[in-house]
């Protein structure tokens, strides 16, 4: 980004700042508006937060949330069912040229764990790539004993037990991150199954399919011997379940675990390539020190409302859900999730002015 470049950003920055003060002065005869979102469960504890801290400065706006599952949230939003459809995963070439009014806006990033039931080994981080994870969700390496795994794991005394492979039964923008991780490193699941909100999974003995981040936590503490991933919104509930986490092998090859820096520089090393309709992957970065499943947050809004007045709200909304403070950074820090940078900012807020 360019001197000039950066010098506007900041300007525009400063600009969205003051209108979201501005805005954050309750009016006395607010106008009665419900805003409708549903989708990701790894944004719902955002949104949660979110659509409270709204309501305090807007009393006239309440906002529905609901925790559906990204490819709900992207097929309800383009259907005109809710206002904002929340997804981890950005939409299709095929969606996007269909439905040309939809736009996918980047509001924050996430990431995913790779997370294991593991008695008496959940204290310890274990090593684990691309090709391993899409043996196990294929079967091909069914015992936590493999040779696969121990090769990773010098001096770790794995069991000779069976390996639970947990994964989400909805259509969920994780499985769309963790799907893109096993594409990127592994040929095999890139030739053969793909990656996608949903994907036709092998049949595995002993596999469990959940519904949702909490569905996903909670199939992982009661099965002893998973291994499963989950948003990075419910570290807490990952702790509180006494999970293991996994550190994960990225493209540059190192074992890396999910931490504020590597995801942080996952983000940084190819968020600079996002286009103007910001349909990007940042999953399995090249760069050293980068977390390898690492996605943007997106807010699935179609450009065309019913009303004007209705687009003005979702405007003001979206605008200040991403807006730089320090009250917004709180909200994203309380679950693990990164600012946009600037020259995503800059993007989502071009898009964002759209909706009209």
């Amino acid at each position: 980004m360019s001197a000039a470049q950066r010098n506007q950003t900041v300007a525009r920055m400063t600009a969205c700042l003051a209108m979201a003060l501005a805005a954050a002065m309750p009016a006395a005869h607010a106008q009665q508006v419900t805003l409708t979102e549903t989708g990701s469960t790894l944004l719902a504890p955002l949104f949660s937060t979110w659509s409270e801290a709204y309501a305090k400065t807007h009393p006239g706006v309440h906002i529905s949330v609901g925790a559906t599952g990204s490819a709900a949230g992207i097929e309800q939003a383009i259907a005109g069912k809710v206002n904002i459809g929340a997804s981890d995963a950005y939409m299709s070439d095929a969606d996007a040229m269909k439905h040309p009014q939809i736009i996918n806006v980047p509001l924050a990033i996430a990431a995913q764990t790779v997370n294991y039931n593991l008695p008496g080994l959940n204290d310890t981080h274990l090593k684990l790539d691309g090709p391993t994870l899409a043996g196990i969700y294929t079967g091909a390496i069914h015992q936590w004993d493999a040779p696969a795994i121990a090769a990773l794991n010098p001096g770790v005394h794995l069991p000779h037990h069976e390996i639970v492979p947990v994964r989400r039964g909805d259509g969920s923008g994780d499985t769309f991150v963790f799907t893109q991780f096993l594409t990127f490193s592994t040929p095999s699941w890139e030739n053969s199954l793909g990656y996608g909100t949903t994907v036709d999974w092998p049949t595995v003995s002993g596999a469990v399919a959940a519904t949702g981040n909490a569905g996903m936590v909670n199939a992982l503490k009661t099965a002893p011997y998973s291994v499963g991933y989950i948003g990075v919104s419910y570290a807490k509930d990952i702790a509180a379940a006494g999970l293991g986490t996994a550190a994960l092998k990225n493209g540059a090859g190192e074992f890396v675990l999910p931490t504020k820096a590597t995801i942080t520089a996952g983000a940084a090393s190819l968020g600079v390539r996002t286009p103007p309709d910001e349909r990007l992957s940042l999953v399995f970065s090249p760069a050293a020190g980068t977390y390898p499943l690492v996605n943007y947050e997106y807010a699935v809004v179609s450009t065309k409302q019913p009303s004007p007045e209705l687009a003005a709200e979702i405007r003001k909304l979206l605008e200040w859900s991403i807006v730089p403070s320090d009250e917004n950074a709180a909200y994203l820090e309380a679950v693990h999730f990164i600012p946009l940078p600037p020259h995503t900012w800059e993007l989502s807020i071009t898009q964002i002015e759209s909706i009209r």
